[in-house]
């Protein structure tokens, strides 16, 4: 059972938590399931750890593993593909940045299983390179490496990626008295 503290803890990551689960998952009741199925198992567990940084990191490896699990018991990875949402988003306001938007989901989902969890860790729910390194049972300099590759190999996919549309750059005004 979750004492009072453990239960604070628990509300204050659910948001990442969740958003983990969004990044790991090719549709959102599939990470709702896995969201759900890893505080179940959390608030189950005979003992959970007594500080809010290794619960924190706790809570993520529960969610990783399931999702490892899962990924096993399917014998694949998933795959994200919506291009009719793409046409869809194109026609309405705002339709660069959701076109964007949807169009990093699908690069990131066509990344292997290993970049997708290195880049969802870091990039999408903040930890720290110590803190996933923690996570994963790795020294600091292999997360640096590891998500150092991953970003290359987005990079890379979103380069393939036609769908993608390219946002005019905004250039700030010149500070006054100064350059730019």
């Amino acid at each position: 059972m979750l004492d009072q503290m453990q239960q604070t803890w628990m509300l204050q990551t659910r948001r990442k938590l969740f958003g983990y689960a969004c990044a790991l998952c090719p549709d959102i009741s599939t990470a709702e399931d896995l969201y759900q199925d890893a505080l179940l198992r959390a608030m189950t567990a005979n003992s959970q750890p007594d500080d809010p940084i290794s619960y924190r990191v706790w809570l993520f490896r529960i969610m990783r593993n399931l999702w490892i699990d899962r990924l096993r018991a399917a014998g694949r990875l998933p795959v994200f593909e919506d291009a009719a949402a793409v046409e869809d988003l194109s026609n309405g306001h705002g339709a660069d940045q959701a076109v964007n938007a949807l169009a990093v989901r699908q690069a990131f989902q066509h990344l292997s299983k290993a970049h997708r969890d290195i880049l969802a860790l870091v990039d999408i729910c903040g930890f720290s390179y110590a803190e996933a390194a923690q996570m994963l049972d790795v020294a600091q300099g292999t997360i640096m490496s590891r998500v150092s590759r991953a970003r290359a190999a987005l990079s890379a996919q979103m380069q393939e990626d036609k769908t993608v549309v390219a946002l005019p750059l905004r250039r700030r005004a010149p500070k006054a008295g100064g350059r730019g």
